[in-house]
């Protein structure tokens, strides 16, 4: 092994004590931030691409370079993949040609998934492969199950995967789900059996980290969540 990430350093021990009261606010009060107009632009385009593919919606969300969209674009060239994320410097990085059926898109992540959401976009699958941890207690909020986007995420809907190196991420992730939506989930500590879907997996796995995998299936729901757009 050649790699050597460290450790996530965290003064939490165990998920959250405020995560449910943060979930049950988020699906009470719909989030009123103001659409960027990128992305607005941003999600026009994609939203035409993804309706000339005509095929099932695979939705990489934080998707970094791109190599994940890559991967599961060539995996599985029945579905249509777009991969999201807001760094236009990662995105513009050469890691090969993109597929016929990926499409990466620079945009702010939160208000993709509600202007997606109320496009009435219904991925089959959805995937965030390990987002920013944010290992601060004060920073629940930043973390994706504290955020108030939360349940957008839900209302998307379809097989959602979530990757991460760190358990209590995973396991607050799994609770918030369950916060949220009634449905019971586990995240269970998994090994990459083929190639690596992004260099973070590689790098954690290669620095022998254990790597947490968490599934659950969503309906997609979009009447639930009022969106203030």
């Amino acid at each position: 092994m050649y790699a050597n990430s460290r450790q996530i350093d965290s003064p939490q021990s165990g998920p959250h004590d405020d995560l449910e009261r943060r979930v049950q606010r988020a699906m009470s009060h719909p989030l009123r931030k103001p659409v960027a107009d990128h992305t607005r632009e941003a999600f026009a385009q994609a939203d035409q691409w993804l309706s000339a593919q005509n095929k099932p919606l695979w939705l990489d969300s934080g998707c970094g370079v791109g190599r994940s969209t890559r991967q599961l674009a060539l995996t599985y060239p029945d579905h249509a993949v777009i991969g999201v994320d807001r760094s236009e410097d990662r995105l513009s990085r050469k890691h090969g040609e993109l597929p016929d059926n990926a499409r990466l898109v620079r945009a702010d992540l939160v208000d993709f998934w509600r202007l997606a959401l109320a496009a009435g976009w219904a991925p089959t699958h959805h995937t965030l492969l390990y987002p920013n941890p944010y290992p601060k207690a004060r920073h629940l909020k930043m973390r994706w199950q504290g955020h108030p986007v939360f349940p957008i995420i839900m209302a998307l809907g379809g097989q959602l995967e979530l990757r991460t190196n760190w358990d209590i991420y995973a396991r607050e992730f799994a609770l918030a789900v369950g916060h949220a939506t009634g449905i019971e989930v586990s995240a269970l500590p998994f090994v990459p059996q083929n190639d690596y879907l992004t260099h973070f997996e590689r790098k954690y796995h290669e620095s022998g980290q254990t790597l947490w995998r968490l599934v659950c299936q969503l309906e997609h729901t979009p009447a639930r969540y009022p969106l203030a757009l």
